[in-house]
Parts: structure tokens; sequence; C-alpha cells
């Protein structure tokens, strides 16, 4: 309940703000390395409030989320022997995050496009990328389909259900990220069966 109440005082202070964009793009920084606390909560009543700049939320929340993945990303890259353990810790399990790491290595496109649209802490995925040197450039390819997906599917809710928003994506998010997901993984079935 506290955090609600927070979460509901700061949106309002950032709907204000003169730095409402610049302050969704570090809340979605925040929230894809290290504050495990959904952005949905934040953006739909932001963009509700502001729907002049709507899809420019959307937009910077993407951007926000692919600087935190680039950032992730360095850190399994550079920094894993140092960090990684604590992250492992903290969003994950060492058994998890070793089927994560065999999955990046096998199937590094498909796995973290999946992972960016299941509600799972990306986190892991961006750590993973990182410690199995996984293609940077398809990482962030990845990364930014699946966030687009995830900012500008609600966007679209705001747009469409405007102050039923909240009420639509709460009776509907479920489904809808099973129904992303399910598409994710025929996607890359197909893309498996037409290699094979």
């Amino acid at each position: 309940m506290a955090i609600s109440k927070t979460l509901k005082h700061k949106t309002q202070k950032l709907v204000d703000s003169k730095h409402m964009l610049k302050g969704i793009t570090f809340a979605s920084f925040l929230e894809s390395t290290i504050v495990p606390i959904p952005l949905e909560a934040v953006m739909v009543p932001l963009m509700q409030a502001r729907r002049d700049k709507l899809w420019l939320i959307a937009l910077m929340a993407t951007l926000g989320c692919i600087v935190g993945a680039l950032f992730g990303y360095a850190i399994g890259y550079f920094l894993f022997d140092l960090v990684g353990q604590w992250v492992i810790d903290t969003f994950s399990s060492p058994e998890q995050f070793e089927q994560v790491k065999q999955q990046m290595q096998a199937q590094g496109f498909w796995f973290v496009l999946t992972l960016g649209i299941a509600p799972i802490p990306f986190q892991i995925a961006m750590l993973a990328a990182g410690a199995t040197k996984y293609s940077l450039l398809m990482f962030v390819l990845a990364s930014a389909i699946a966030r687009s997906i995830r900012y500008f599917g609600l966007a679209a809710v705001v747009y469409f259900a405007g102050n039923h928003a909240e009420r639509v994506i709460r009776k509907h998010k479920t489904k809808a990220i099973a129904g992303l997901s399910i598409a994710v993984l025929l996607l890359w079935w197909a893309a498996n069966a037409l290699k094979g």
C-alpha cells in the first residue's frame, strides 16, 4: 500500500514536470537494470494524463530500456566475475541463470525477445548475453523489439481505452502476455524449422 501511494505521488509530480520525458526515460533505465517494479504502474497514469505525448512517452521508455539493456550487457561482458553473482542472487538463482546461459548460446535472439515480453526479470537476459559474449547488435535488436511491443502496446491501450486503460490492462494483461509469448515461440519454432 505504501509503495502504491509513493508511486502515485511520484507519477503526479512527473505529470506536471517539465522533465517528464527525461524522468520516464530514467525510470525505464532503472526498471530494466536495478528496480524490480513494473514500469506500467507509472506509465499508464502518465500516458492517461499526458495523451498529447502518448507515443513520445512510449518511445522514451523504450530508449531508456535499451540504454539499460546495454548497461546490463556491459556488466555481464566486462564485470561478470565482480558483480554477476549479486545480480543472480537478487533476480534469479544459479540454476536458472545456467539455463538462461545455455538458451542464450543456443537461441539468443529469440530467447531475449521472449524474455523481453514475458514477466521474467530482464536483468538475467542482459547479464547472460554479456557473459556469453552474445552478438551485441542482435541483443539490442531483440531488446528493442520486445520493449517496443510492451511500451507501444500500453500506449495503444491508453489511446483506445482512455481513462479505462488501467482496468483493461489489469483484466487482460496475463492473456496478452501469454498470447505474445506464444506468438514469439511459434515464430522461433518456425525459424528453426526453416533452418533445419
